[in-house]
């Protein structure tokens, strides 16, 4: 063996693992996922995309990328992936900027019907969690911490920018395509719109 030919000897306690789940709601503290939104497929794809200025690019004699006159100007996090089971509820989000229909005398709501609109509104922006399982004790919960390690992405005020996708296939499942992107709430602008959890395991107690 070479002599950089090596791997640090707790490697495998500092593994993603798996394809992770999308849910509504996660506890840190205990490790309780919510409602699971929907099954996947491929995977997930998250990015944070932070947007950068340089505040000595157009400064003489200061050089590009001066560490001190770097500023993060904003992120834009977005989630992806495909989807392969939907509700109503779902398809409605997946649409963006929706509403749902009604029918009858006097009208009652349906919520059956999805009608896309050109407005959003607050209830188009949905907090999504993304988990998954994280070191190489990744089972069982315990009180008061979780046993099982895990990484969650916290995207606040999710809007899905693909708006609604269905592509069907002979003899196959039909896939919806997502793209959530995370927004800043304009009554907290100096909170960014995602936040991560990175919890190894630990083992069981007797």
């Amino acid at each position: 063996m070479g002599e950089y030919t090596k791997v640090a000897a707790d490697a495998f306690q500092k593994l993603q693992l798996n394809a992770g789940v999308m849910v509504d709601s996660f506890t840190p503290s205990t490790g309780v996922i919510g409602n699971i939104i929907a099954a996947t497929t491929g995977g997930i794809t998250f990015a944070s995309n932070p947007n950068y200025i340089d505040f000595g690019e157009d400064v003489d004699n200061v050089p590009a990328n001066t560490w001190q006159l770097k500023r993060v100007q904003s992120y834009d996090p977005v989630i992806s992936g495909t989807l392969l089971t939907v509700t109503a509820a779902l398809v409605k989000q997946l649409v963006g900027g929706a509403q749902y229909g009604s029918s009858g005398t006097p009208a009652v709501t349906d919520t059956t019907h999805i009608v896309p609109t050109h407005e959003l509104t607050e209830d188009d922006f949905d907090d999504i969690w993304f988990v998954c399982d994280y070191s190489d004790k990744n089972s069982g919960t315990g009180s008061p911490a979780p046993y099982a390690g895990y990484i969650a992405i916290h995207i606040m005020n999710a809007l899905n920018t693909a708006g609604f996708q269905l592509k069907t296939t002979k003899n196959a499942k039909g896939q919806y395509t997502f793209e959530f992107h995370g927004h800043y709430d304009i009554e907290d602008i100096d909170t960014v719109p995602f936040e991560i959890y990175v919890k190894a395991g630990a083992a069981a107690s007797a």
